[in-house]
């Protein structure tokens, strides 16, 4: 029976300490405070919710996925040698035809741009849902963290290597990632806005600088015929026939798995996509498929590039020079640049490169401000200070610069963290589309993409036993998350938790009644069978133990629980009559912070302070602590007291709550 009549907002407790700072707090703190996620409307935009041309916007998907050619080429060659551009090639079919019509579906299934991770998210409920979602969110922090770190470490490499870079840059690579991460940092706490119009020169002069030296690269291995032939030489000798290449790239492709991100980041981008002006919010076509041309695009780009650096980089440059240390570790396509066309032209792909890295930083640090509110406030799995930018970008920054700390600014060390974590992601969408075009009854939808599922399950595998540190810190990230997130759960489990209180007319007018006849007193009852008989004796009781008048009238409130994992919602009471005795009945994700709400709910719309009245439970506390928590009930009347204590400082006006048996 749906819910109609009065509503009342209740987030005094969520928003008290907040209030309270910025109006008795340091004049740091309420610098720090004043910034709050919940104003970010798009992925990486904030405020206005401005759409833009998908052609725009895939510059701006691309500063985190064009990016990689910063480095991705020469982990390559590193990884694979002669057989970089054929492990390559493994990467942009599975590019072309897995990844690519596998977000298409994902972006039709989260129209709003929330990703895989929401698709998964209805597949469990309860808890397990939840500590599913928090399990994703750590590899995609690190994912968004590894980013950051590997992106400004790669930038720092193409700075030191430069021929016009002072030598003293060399001996201090890891300060020089630390300053550029704290300079992310400093734009973030000075209040970031990003630019559509800046992404598009970064990633135009970017491409295009990569086109003049991928074609400068293949017009000296035309005209030279010597680099070909040395690098058929090397394929062929150290790999006798085809499917010995082919089997060899299978082993090393996972490794080259960097070149896939980009697609989640994609996906995410959606609401500053412009659609149709007739698209229905719901299911916004006019942005799905503007969406999917966007991704195809990218996809495609990404594609020509990833073989075209791949091939000049293996054909041109020295094994050697690929090696830790060498001139062209990290920094592949800038030392073609260098070498072929020249230190000028050189340093101007240089300078394009640091640009696209240092920004693909800010992307992910964007990123990383929205996951945030879209999950973790829902779950009640962030502090108060949790949605303001400023301190979560300080903690942010700390986790950059320890990384960078611990891997020496290293970009090879860091790629099997970063692969780990993008394998993760797509594993997770590959599973969630399968599943989805299962559900819909598609068989060739489901043979389709669950073959998909089962290359990027063996990539993820296959990467780990390659490289197992990777998947040491994405776990590390995974129960960084799921600690702190139920640590802050529990520290926020006496506060106000519903939305708003939705009051149906047949409860109104018991409540109505009640108040006509003086003071309004609530018993909270757990429904057996809801028989006469249950609440007649429950009422004698109550009356005798709590000493009620006999004229005094009194209203029943029955919570059940609905999802204990919740953590907000709408409490929707509605009346209902068993005899004479009179019932309000609700459902909640907790049983003592609805009946708290309720409370306020009606002194606030009555003018009066109500009563409540329980009864004492028998068992351990420590128990009793735990069904709380877990399961949203336990021993109901000193939680409700001490959830209205902090909901309504003055003792005055606190509804009264008794206990009595």
């Amino acid at each position: 029976m749906p819910c109609s009549g009065t509503g009342t907002l209740l987030r005094r407790s969520r928003r008290s300490a907040m209030n309270a700072t910025k109006r008795d707090g340091s004049r740091l703190g309420r610098w720090l405070l004043e910034e709050r996620v919940e104003e970010v409307t798009g992925p990486e935009a904030k405020g206005s919710g401005e759409s833009h041309p998908w052609w725009k916007v895939v510059c701006l998907t691309g500063v985190d996925y064009f990016s990689t050619l910063g480095y991705l080429p020469g982990i390559a060659a590193l990884a694979a040698g002669a057989l970089s551009p054929v492990a390559m090639l493994l990467i942009v079919l599975l590019t072309l035809f897995g990844a690519l019509p596998m977000y298409r579906r994902v972006a039709f299934e989260s129209p709003r741009g929330q990703g895989s991770v929401s698709m998964l998210e209805n597949l469990l409920s309860f808890w397990k849902g939840k500590l599913l979602v928090l399990s994703l969110l750590g590899f995609v922090a690190t994912v968004w963290l590894v980013t950051i770190t590997l992106s400004a470490a790669d930038a720092t490499a193409h700075i030191v290597e430069n021929p016009f870079a002072p030598a003293l840059l060399r001996e201090h690579e890891v300060a020089l990632t630390i300053v550029l991460l704290a300079v992310l940092g400093a734009v973030f706490l000075k209040g970031f806005r990003e630019a559509i119009g800046i992404a598009i020169f970064i990633v135009a002069a970017f491409l295009s600088m990569n086109l003049v030296v991928v074609a400068a690269g293949i017009y000296e291995a035309a005209t030279n015929p010597a680099h070909v032939i040395g690098w058929r030489n090397a394929l062929v000798a150290d790999y006798g026939n085809p499917l010995a290449i082919v089997g060899v790239s299978l082993l090393v492709f996972p490794r080259l798995a960097l070149g896939l991100s980009g697609f989640e980041t994609g996906v995410s981008m959606m609401p500053l996509v412009r659609g149709h002006e007739a698209d229905d919010p719901e299911r916004p076509a006019g942005r799905i498929k503007n969406t999917g041309r966007m991704l195809t695009a990218a996809a495609i780009i990404m594609s020509f590039l990833l073989l075209a650096t791949s091939f000049v980089t293996v054909v041109l440059i020295p094994p050697e020079a690929l090696e830790p240390g060498g001139a062209a570790n990290g920094r592949a396509m800038a030392y073609i640049a260098h070498e072929y066309l020249g230190d000028a032209f050189g340093t101007a792909y240089d300078l394009a490169t640091i640009s696209i890295l240092w920004f693909a930083g800010a992307s992910a640090m964007a990123g990383l401000l929205n996951i945030v509110p879209r999950y973790l406030p829902r779950y009640g799995m962030v502090p108060e200070w949790g949605r303001a930018i400023r301190p979560l970008v300080l903690v942010y920054t700390t986790i950059g610069v320890a990384l960078t700390v611990v891997f020496e600014a290293d970009v090879d060390a860091q790629a099997g963290a970063y692969a780990t974590g993008v394998l993760a992601m797509m594993t997770s969408a590959a599973f969630a589309v399968t599943l989805s075009a299962r559900r819909r009854g598609s068989r060739k939808g489901t043979l389709a993409f669950g073959v998909v599922t089962a290359v990027f399950v063996y990539a993820l595998a296959a990467n780990e036993i390659q490289r197992p540190d990777g998947i040491v810190i994405a776990l590390f990230f995974v129960v960084a998350i799921i600690v702190s997130s139920l640590v802050s759960r529990v520290g926020r489990s006496t506060e106000l938790r519903q939305e708003r209180i939705e009051v149906d007319e047949v409860a109104r007018r018991h409540i109505e009644e009640a108040n006509e006849r003086g003071e309004i007193h609530i018993v909270a009852h757990r429904r057996h069978r809801g028989k006469l008989r249950e609440y007649a004796a429950k009422e004698k009781e109550q009356r005798e133990d709590n000493h009620i008048p006999p004229e005094a009238p009194i209203l029943f409130l029955e919570v059940d629980v609905a999802d204990p994992s919740e953590f907000t919602d709408v409490m929707e009471v509605r009346g209902v009559k068993v005899g004479r005795h009179k019932i309000l009945r609700a459902e909640s994700s907790t049983v003592p912070n609805a009946i708290a709400a309720f409370l306020l709910h009606l002194r606030d719309e009555r003018g009066k302070r109500p009563h409540c009245y329980f009864g004492w439970t028998e068992g351990n506390p420590i128990v009793y602590l735990l069904r709380y928590v877990l399961f949203g009930e336990g021993d109901t009347a000193p939680v409700t007291r001490e959830v209205l204590r902090e909901a309504e400082p003055d003792p005055r006006r606190r509804p009264a709550i008794h206990v009595g048996g």
